[in-house]
């Protein structure tokens, strides 16, 4: 535990940068990096249960760069969301699941691990709950070489569908 809390605590002291991520995600409103976080925030909390409706979200007026989803679709919308992830991480695992060759097996769950990680990571850094990592939101956020590789991905995963038990 304490060789842990070393490797920890030098990690984080090599860049300075890593620790004032911590330091904004502690107190964002203490920092002026720490606007985007604060503004993502608001959006979720003006959004309410069903949002303002498509299009009417107010935090993209040049708070925050893109539209969040949960102040234009609201709770209920975020909802669907994650629940469409789930069933599209589902399906991957079903499609690793029932692969005929364990090379095809390996790249789908690698696929459904990388589009897991990377959808927990970014409603993690939406809610304040981790700090910030600048991971986009799978099909959602904007990051052209992002949905360049999730394409990619999604292409590679329906191409070993094909050939399945």
């Amino acid at each position: 535990g304490s060789a842990g809390i070393g490797f920890i605590a030098v990690f984080l002291a090599a860049e300075s940068y890593r620790l004032e991520r911590l330091a904004i995600w502690r107190d964002p409103e203490k920092y002026e990096k720490g606007f985007q976080t604060i503004q993502g925030l608001y959006a979720i909390g003006s959004g309410g249960l069903f949002g303002r409706g498509l299009g009417n979200s107010i935090q993209k007026l040049g708070f925050v760069p893109e539209a969040q989803i949960c102040e234009e679709t609201g709770l209920a919308g975020a909802i669907i969301l994650i629940l469409i992830f789930a069933l599209l991480l589902w399906r991957l695992c079903v499609i690793s699941m029932h692969c005929q060759e364990l090379s095809g097996a390996l790249l789908s769950a690698g696929i459904m691990g990388h589009l897991a990680i990377q959808v927990i990571l970014n409603i993690a850094v939406v809610t304040n709950t981790i700090p910030n990592t600048g991971i986009t939101l799978p099909f959602i956020s904007y990051g052209g070489t992002s949905i360049v590789f999730l394409l990619g991905e999604m292409g590679i995963a329906l191409n070993i569908s094909r050939y399945r038990k």
